[in-house]
């Protein structure tokens, strides 16, 4: 089989697409390479549904714990701490099985026993956690002259917040936020192994990986290749979180040319 027809074959295999058995021996490079990509599909799936759900409630979230209310600001505290406080994988194992309870009771929560969405929101409550608290620490950093020239303006509530207070924020959360999400993809390969099954083998890069390691008794090949991926991965979501921060950073001057003219003196 030439490396076009393992393609073809399996490169959709992690959707339910192409071949429906896995090889069973003779492992190419090449199939390992496609599987192990085809895999990538969900992490990638997971994470960027994860990110997009989980910034709004991260918002909520820090606005809640900045809130002189009680009211709003316990609950915020409490969902924080308790996602940031125990571990990704147990907060898996738990969900699934609450899934799995409710699932008897109300047949509409059939669904969250699957990974597709009931991995997801875990995933999406737990970034939501760690981003809610990156952002409640950018919150209470907000310079007082911005809050104060806004109110000069004449600016308050809702105005004061969307035009002067969030984007200050945001512009200094998107760093620390960043290493969130590079967290997040990496945290994405935890689901498979986690209570949420594999329904027909249809798993994500780390089970394609781990079928080969145990099949040919040699991690040495799809680990790296794994690592590889998401290395590939890493550096997308760096390019993309990189292009949002200097949208959010384009009214500020450009400090490149400082950094290049005072390496110059020092190597002179």
């Amino acid at each position: 089989m030439s490396c076009y027809e393992t393609l073809m074959d399996y490169g959709l295999r992690s959707l339910g697409y192409g071949e429906r058995l896995l090889p069973r021996s003779d492992f190419t490079l090449c199939q390992q390479f496609v599987l192990i990509g085809s895999g990538l599909i969900w992490n990638i799936y997971f994470g960027v549904v994860a990110l997009l759900t989980g910034f709004v409630l991260a918002t909520a979230l820090a606005v809640g714990k900045a809130s002189a209310s009680p009211w709003f600001r316990k609950p915020a505290e409490w969902v924080i701490f308790i996602f940031r406080g125990s571990p990704l994988f147990i907060q898996f194992f738990f969900a699934y099985f609450l899934f799995l309870s409710l699932k008897g009771q109300v047949p509409a929560f059939d669904a969250l026993t699957s990974a597709w969405l009931g991995a997801a929101v875990v995933l999406f409550l737990n970034t939501a956690a760690y981003s809610g608290e990156i952002f409640y620490g950018a919150l209470c950093s907000v310079p007082r002259g911005e809050v104060e020239a806004a109110d000069a303006y004449g600016l308050s509530g809702w105005a004061k917040f969307r035009r002067v207070v969030w984007p200050t924020t945001l512009r200094l959360a998107w760093p620390a936020y960043t290493n969130e999400a590079i967290f997040l993809f990496h945290a994405t390969t935890l689901v498979f192994f986690s209570g949420f099954p594999a329904s027909r083998q249809k798993g994500d890069a780390l089970y394609y990986a781990s079928y080969f390691a145990d099949k040919t008794f040699n991690p040495f090949v799809p680990y790296p290749i794994l690592a590889g991926y998401f290395v590939l991965l890493t550096l997308v979501v760096i390019g993309v979180m990189g292009l949002i921060g200097r949208r959010l950073n384009r009214h500020l001057p450009n400090a490149a040319p400082a950094r290049s003219k005072g390496f110059g003196m020092l190597m002179r």
